[in-house]
């Protein structure tokens, strides 16, 4: 499963997360505002920006504002089928 680090006021990260509810893909979803350790992490992440969405696979690897096709891409790759 993926998770999504996010926070409310995020339109790219709602627009994502909406785009994954409509391709069936799994995810949690952490807001960094109301988790400090998530903040840290998007921001170890990301070379010290807070930049959302940022998303983490299964196999720790993150994509920093990615598309939906971004995604799916990566899933592919990890899952062999491309």
């Amino acid at each position: 499963m993926l998770t999504v680090y996010t926070t409310i006021w995020c339109g790219d990260c709602r627009r994502l997360k909406a785009q994954l509810d409509r391709e069936r893909i799994e995810y949690s979803s952490v807001d960094i505002e109301r988790d400090p350790a998530a903040e840290r992490f998007v921001l170890t992440a990301t070379g010290g920006v807070q930049t959302i969405p940022t998303v983490v696979f299964e196999d720790g690897s993150v994509l920093i504002e990615p598309t939906i096709v971004d995604v799916m891409e990566h899933l592919a790759k990890l899952a062999g089928t491309v």
